[in-house]
């Protein structure tokens, strides 16, 4: 049995990525937040602090009847926007709707406009940048959040490989057991001891799958080997008392003509038999090349074999093999190709000539038959009776389960002149590591 492909998407490394993908995410959207958090409380800090200032200049002025300085020494009072400091100056006119900006050479500003009995009365300009608690930090603070992230990153991935590997384990060895079974030897159950979940209901549910396979198979097995058996000898009687009463003199030719039908049809049913004993006697298929095999007088033993299934239609069969051409395919296995094939072409030729000859290695059979169509579809397709055949076109599905099964290649097409053409490869064209009762067509 060939070695299974290892998946390309292993589930350990997919549960693995997911949660080591999702404490990345997790890790930058907190420090995204902590670091929006840490600014929006100093800024929160910095306005109550202007806010409180303001609110006691209002108070006073009320009461004096003019503006006192500042009680904070980086808070001063400008009566327009024409005395600002020049590096906050252009930055407002540019933007005077907001209230916060940065100056030259490390300044930052706030701004918070006054009032007076309801009217404008100035503006309060707060030079924060010796206040600035998180800026002068941001460094340790970007680094105590990229040391937390990581840290998490790391302990995600100890904890995912932990979980993915746990998780996983059970559902990994079932798949192991399932890739390593044979359809030769089918076990009744799986071994080990499996866990109440899903891996565990899965496993029983294999079990007793394997089971009802295994059994069917049996009865197959057993069904075709011995149908085929039983039905060797009462089909060797009819057609050998077919051949007797042929032989007797009196006959007319209407009977002559139904005797030859009984030992065409005892004939093909006996080569049908013969190819699925074939198929069912579970034998290992060898890979060693095939000894060669001299072709010739397997093709004349064909022909001589499958001729009553011309009948009495105008069919003449043209050989044009060489004596030294030889097949590199087992005996037996190219025995029963032959038949089924050339029994094929002459079954379904209702006039002309059938050529057989080589061709690059293949064995070519050309019948002027009937072409190939939709409803017989690719080689073999069972169950399809065509005008004037005598079979039900297992022949060929016989054929190409026995191709599969040994490597050979095989192709039938219809050419633009309507010539049925069959190509047998003469030599496996891969390798079949087999093993008793393996069929890769099944």
């Amino acid at each position: 049995m060939p070695e299974p492909a290892r998946p390309r998407r292993r589930l350990r490394r997919r549960i693995l990525l997911a949660f080591t993908g999702f404490t990345v995410l997790l890790a930058l959207a907190f420090g995204f937040f902590a670091a929006v958090l840490v600014y929006a409380v100093e800024d929160a800090m910095l306005a109550g602090l202007i806010e409180d200032e303001a609110r006691w200049l209002q108070a006073e002025h009320a009461r004096r009847g003019a503006w006192p300085a500042p009680r904070v020494p980086f808070i001063a009072r400008h009566d327009d926007p024409s005395g600002f400091p020049a590096d906050l100056a252009g930055a407002w006119q540019a933007e005077p709707w907001r209230t916060e900006f940065r100056g030259g050479e490390g300044r930052h500003y706030h701004l918070m406009a006054l009032q007076a009995d309801g009217r404008p009365a100035g503006w309060l300009v707060a030079e924060v940048s010796g206040q600035l608690a998180v800026r002068p930090m941001r460094g340790k603070l970007l680094r105590l959040l990229g040391g937390v992230g990581g840290s998490a990153v790391v302990l995600a991935l100890a904890l995912g490989w932990l979980l993915a590997r746990r998780t996983s384990a059970p559902l990994v060895r079932l798949a192991d057991q399932v890739a390593a079974l044979s359809p030769d030897a089918l076990p009744e159950r799986l071994g080990g001891h499996w866990p109440d979940d899903e891996v565990g209901v899965l496993a029983r549910g294999l079990d007793g799958l394997l089971g009802r396979l295994q059994r069917f198979v049996e009865r197959e097995r057993a069904f075709t080997r011995d149908a085929s058996h039983e039905l060797r000898t009462p089909l060797a009687v009819i057609r050998s008392a077919a051949e007797r009463l042929s032989a007797q003199p009196g006959l007319d030719d209407a009977a002559r003509r139904r005797l030859d039908d009984l030992r065409r049809s005892a004939a093909q049913l006996e080569g049908t038999v013969a190819s699925l004993l074939a198929l069912a006697r579970e034998l290992p298929v060898d890979p060693a090349p095939a000894a060669p095999v001299a072709l010739l007088p397997m093709l004349e033993r064909a022909v001589v074999d499958q001729a009553p299934l011309a009948g009495e239609r105008p069919v003449t069969v043209r050989i044009e093999v060489g004596a030294d051409a030889r097949a590199r395919l087992p005996g037996d296995v190219l025995a029963i190709l032959l038949g089924n094939l050339v029994g094929n072409a002459l079954a379904h030729t209702p006039a002309g000539e059938v050529r057989i000859d080589l061709d690059d290695g293949h064995l070519r059979i050309d019948n002027p038959g009937w072409p190939l169509d939709e409803a017989v579809g690719a080689p073999g397709q069972a169950g399809v009776r065509r005008p004037g055949s005598p079979g039900q076109g297992f022949g060929l599905a016989i054929v190409a389960r026995l191709c599969r099964r040994h490597g050979i290649g095989l192709a039938i097409e219809t050419l633009e002149s309507g010539v049925v053409r069959t190509r047998l490869a003469l030599a496996p064209a891969v390798t079949v590591a087999g093993s008793p009762g393996r069929d890769p067509a099944a």
